[in-house]
């Protein structure tokens, strides 16, 4: 399967994702909060490769790919993710610049459980999510105990595993996931335009 191929299947995955996320959100009321990046500046987050697929074949597609890779090649930024705005420019919203190419990492952040060690599950909601909606959190948590709702990240890390075992399993910090993908697609690109 080339990288194009995996690409789509790894689309097709957050499709599904996207729909169970969309129906937590229906039946909890959790959200996320306007102009917050706490999940895109959390320290030590880390990602796989083969979930920025889509992101880097379409920083490829509009001629980006060259600039993030530059920005994500600098040793300070190798654990920040390079298509985060943090600032408010020319009144566009902060945060993801690429939003519907996100990875999977920051489609579950808070939208996902865990199971505890008395086998209880809990809503892995984060910290600014929990202080504005504890309301929300409680009720979902209290949904949790009766019928599983929304995401198990284990759950879809497997089936991205299942794409492409090496690539869905090997965590890097997040900007490092980022620059392989990008570099990952060009060196396809060099070797297929140049056969032509």
């Amino acid at each position: 399967m080339n990288i194009y191929e995996k690409s789509e299947k790894v689309m097709q995955l957050f499709q599904s994702l996207e729909d169970e996320i969309t129906v937590l959100k229906k039946e909890t009321g959790i959200h996320c909060i306007a102009d917050c990046v706490y999940c895109c500046t959390t320290s030590k987050i880390a990602a796989t490769p083969l979930e920025f697929y889509p992101l880097a074949i379409h920083l490829y597609k509009t001629g980006l790919a060259e600039e993030v890779l530059k920005i994500v090649s600098e040793p300070e930024n190798s654990k920040t993710c390079p298509v985060l705005r943090t600032v408010s420019q020319d009144e566009k919203r902060i945060g993801c610049t690429q939003y519907e190419y996100r990875g999977m990492i920051c489609r579950l952040f808070a939208f996902n459980y865990n199971i505890n060690k008395y086998g209880e599950k809990k809503i892995a909601a984060c910290p600014p999510i929990k202080l504005a909606q504890p309301e929300e959190v409680s009720k979902t948590n209290e949904i949790l105990k009766s019928k599983p709702i929304g995401l198990s990240a284990n759950g879809y890390y497997s089936q991205l595993q299942s794409i492409d075992f090496v690539e869905g399993q090997q965590l890097y910090p997040i900007g490092e996931a980022i620059k392989m993908a990008i570099e990952k697609v060009l060196t396809h690109h060099y070797y297929t335009d140049s056969e032509k």
